[in-house]
């Protein structure tokens, strides 16, 4: 198989169903940033940290890939006029969104309680995850744009919102094991 198809040279792209649309429509910049997600993702998992947080991002990067599907996917080739699908794209399961929330209790149980925003920083590791939480952001920002014009799965909204949570509380729980110091950050009085 070829990388390169030459198809996409005048700027378009395929949805899967076969449907050609610009590189810059909402559906791509959605689906792309979760791919940037994923790589930012992959990133920390590579860093030095618990064989079981890796197994979770490795999981969630997984779940990305679904996702990234989700929303490459052309809403109006995805069902047939019978209601049945006509392709078969996977879902984002409630499973997958208690994953992160089980994960998250977790992981809280063993911090200390927040009392104040927190400045990303302290470790590169700590930092990487806090770039993927933000990318997650982002994508999340996209793809309920996306949603308002051509809703899809509700559950893969529901994921991106935990899955920038987990990143938050994952990249604290690294701060403690890499034995960072987190800077809270404190309004200064004018």
């Amino acid at each position: 198989m070829k990388i390169y198809t030459k198809t996409g040279d005048k700027g378009t792209t395929a949805l899967f169903g076969g449907t050609r649309v610009p590189k810059h429509h909402i559906r791509i910049e959605s689906y792309g940033t979760v791919d940037e997600l994923n790589s930012h993702i992959g990133l920390v998992r590579d860093q030095n940290i618990d064989e079981h947080y890796k197994s979770i991002l490795l999981r969630i990067q997984d779940r990305l890939f679904t996702i990234g599907a989700i929303l490459a996917t052309d809403p109006n080739k995805a069902i047939l006029k019978s209601g049945k699908e006509r392709l078969n794209i996977p879902k984002i399961s409630n499973e997958d969104i208690e994953l992160l929330e089980k994960e998250m209790d977790k992981m809280n149980l063993q911090l200390p309680a927040m009392t104040h925003f927190v400045l990303p920083g302290g470790h590169q590791t700590v930092s990487f995850c806090h770039i993927a939480r933000c990318v997650c952001r982002r994508a999340e920002r996209l793809a309920t744009a996306l949603n308002e014009s051509e809703p899809f799965q509700p559950n893969t909204l529901i994921y991106l919102n935990r899955l920038s949570d987990y990143l938050f509380v994952l990249a604290r729980k690294l701060t403690v094991l890499h034995q960072a110091k987190e800077i809270l950050w404190i309004p200064k009085k004018q």
